[in-house]
């Protein structure tokens, strides 16, 4: 099972300073995670009208990528916190 290499848009490390230290480093081992265990998983797609974008939560966090097989390249567009959403009450 091969490692493949991992790559990060600039505003990734934007996504990050809204994450507290040690929240950010769980996320950057993440990426690391998901380069070394490519062929372990099952990708979830993020839409059908956004090909080959797939996500991973890791708590409230979610971090979407794509994957280069040719090249072997797991690149991270952007990581996100997905805050839970509460219910709006009626006026």
């Amino acid at each position: 099972m091969p490692w493949f290499r991992l790559a990060f848009r600039p505003d990734v490390i934007t996504d990050l300073r809204v994450a507290d230290p040690a929240m950010a480093q769980r996320l950057f081992d993440k990426t690391k995670w998901l380069a070394s265990n490519v062929d372990n998983l099952r990708h979830e797609p993020v839409a059908a009208d956004l090909p080959g974008i797939h996500k991973y939560a890791v708590g409230d966090w979610r971090i979407f990528y794509s994957i280069d097989r040719t090249e072997q390249l797991v690149d991270i567009h952007h990581i996100h916190h997905a805050a839970p959403t509460q219910p709006t009450r009626p006026a």
